[in-house]
C-alpha cells in the first residue's frame, strides 16, 4: 500500500477537496424535498453545519442567531468571551491591528486569566435566548470547566486540541482520561481532533457523542506549515467513516464523525458528506457574516500560543448576513453563500434523500475539477477563478 518516496520508505496518497469530485446519480430528487437533519447525543438539528469555536466567529449573539436558524455554533471557553467582560472592545483592537502586530497582540490579550463567572454568564445568555448551548475547551481545562458549563445549562460539551489521542503521555501534568470524563458527564461530549482510522477507533471506545476530524486544514490555521502535520480532509474523513462503520458493526453504537475545517464553499461541504461525514464544522465562511464578532477578520485557535503560534489572523471581509450565508439568496458567485441550498441541490443531483444517502455517493479522483474549462473565469478573476 502506498508509493515509494525513498529507499525503504513508502507513503500513501491522500486527497483533499480540490482533488476529488462527486458523481451525479441515476435518480435525482427535488432539492426542496431532501432531509438535511442530523442527530448527536439524542439531539436533532435541521442543519448539519456547525460554526467553529473561534473568537472571530462565535459570540453569544452569533450562537443565538445560529440556533434560531436550526443549527449550532460552538462558543470557545478559552477565548476572549470568557476573559473580558467587555469583549467587543478587545475584538475591535484585534481587528484594527496591523498584519505585523496582530499575532503578538493576540498573544498578549490572551494572557489575561479566564474568569469562571464569565463562563457561566455567557452560557446563561445563550440559554436565555432559547438557543442550543455548545461550548468548547482544551483537555487541560475540561474537568474544571465542564462542571461550570453543566450547571449553567450547556447542552453539549466539546473537548478539542490540535491532536487528540486516548493515550497521551506526560510527566509534567495529568492527562485527561476521556473514558472516565465522558462517563461522568451528564451531557453529550464531542472530542477531537484526529485524522486516522486507528485513533478514531480508539477514541470511539471512550463513548463520545461525536468525533472531530481534521488537523490543520482551516483557513487561518498554520499547523501544517509550522509542524508539518495533517492529512487532507477527504482521506481523513473517509478513514474516520470506515472506523465509525466498523465500530457500529461491532458494538451497535453509531458515533457521528464531524469533518472540521478546510471548507469555505458549498462544494467542499458537499464533498465532506460524500466522503462520509455526518456533520461539518466551518469557520472562515461564517467569519464573513455581518453578525460575526471578528469584524471581517478571522484567526486560528492556536494563534494565541505563547511559544509556537499555529494560526494567524486573516481578513475575510464581511459579505452578507448569517442567514444569507446559510440559506441565500446568494449575492456572490463563488459558492460562499447559500451553503444549505448548495447541499440540498447536490443531494438532489446524486439522488440522496438524507445525509446518510449522500455518504454513499460515488466519488472520482479529479485534479482538474476546478480548472477544466474555467480559463475565462481565471483570467477575469470571477466565480471559481477568484
Amino acid at each position: 500500500m502506498g508509493m515509494w518516496i525513498g529507499r525503504g520508505r513508502k507513503a500513501r496518497i491522500a486527497y483533499g477537496f480540490d482533488e476529488i469530485s462527486i458523481v451525479p446519480g441515476m435518480v435525482t430528487f427535488n432539492p426542496n424535498e431532501v432531509d438535511t437533519s442530523w442527530e448527536i447525543g439524542g439531539l436533532k438539528f435541521e442543519i448539519p453545519i456547525i460554526i467553529a469555536a473561534m473568537d472571530g466567529v462565535v459570540d453569544v449573539k452569533m450562537a443565538t442567531e445560529m440556533g434560531k436558524l436550526g443549527g449550532i455554533a460552538i462558543l470557545n471557553l478559552d477565548g476572549i468571551q470568557t476573559r473580558y467582560e467587555n469583549s467587543d472592545e478587545i475584538l475591535e483592537k484585534i481587528a484594527k491591528a496591523s498584519n505585523e502586530d496582530a499575532t503578538e497582540l493576540v498573544q498578549k490579550l490572551y494572557q489575561k486569566p479566564i474568569k469562571e463567572d464569565l463562563i457561566a454568564k455567557r452560557i446563561k445568555q445563550i440559554k436565555k435566548a432559547k438557543a442550543p448551548v455548545v461550548v468548547s475547551t482544551i483537555p487541560q481545562n475540561a474537568e474544571r470547566f465542564s462542571k461550570i458549563a453543566y450547571e449553567a445549562g450547556a447542552d453539549i460539551f466539546v473537548v478539542q486540541s490540535t491532536v487528540t489521542t486516548v493515550r497521551h503521555i506526560s510527566t509534567q501534568y495529568k492527562s485527561l482520561d476521556f473514558k472516565k470524563f465522558i462517563a461522568e458527564m451528564k451531557i453529550p461530549v464531542i472530542i477531537g481532533n484526529c485524522v486516522t482510522y486507528e485513533v478514531c477507533l480508539e477514541l470511539m471506545e471512550t463513548n463520545p457523542a461525536g468525533i472531530l476530524i481534521g488537523i490543520g486544514p482551516g483557513a487561518a490555521c498554520t499547523t501544517r506549515g509550522v509542524l508539518g502535520l495533517g492529512v487532507p480532509q477527504v482521506t481523513a474523513t473517509a478513514d474516520a467513516a470506515a472506523a465509525r462503520d466498523f465500530f457500529k458493526k461491532r458494538t451497535g453504537k453509531y458515533i457521528p464523525i464531524i469533518t472540521d475545517g478546510g471548507m469555505s464553499v458549498g462544494g467542499d461541504i458537499c464533498k465532506a458528506f460524500a466522503a462520509g461525514a455526518d456533520a461539518v464544522v466551518v469557520g472562515s465562511a461564517f467569519a464573513k457574516a455581518y453578525e460575526a464578532p471578528g469584524r471581517g477578520y478571522h484567526w486560528g485557535m492556536a494563534t494565541p500560543h505563547q511559544n509556537l503560534p499555529r494560526g494567524t489572523r486573516i481578513r475575510v471581509g464581511q459579505t452578507g448576513t448569517l442567514e444569507e450565508i446559510l440559506f441565500g439568496p446568494a449575492r456572490l458567485d463563488d459558492g460562499s453563500q447559500n451553503l444549505v441550498g448548495a447541499l440540498r441541490t447536490c443531494m438532489g443531483a446524486v439522488g440522496a434523500r438524507t445525509i446518510k444517502d449522500l455518504q454513499l455517493a460515488e466519488m472520482v479522483i479529479a485534479p482538474a475539477i476546478k480548472t477544466e474549462g474555467k480559463i475565462f473565469q481565471k483570467a477575469q478573476r470571477v466565480g471559481m477563478g477568484k
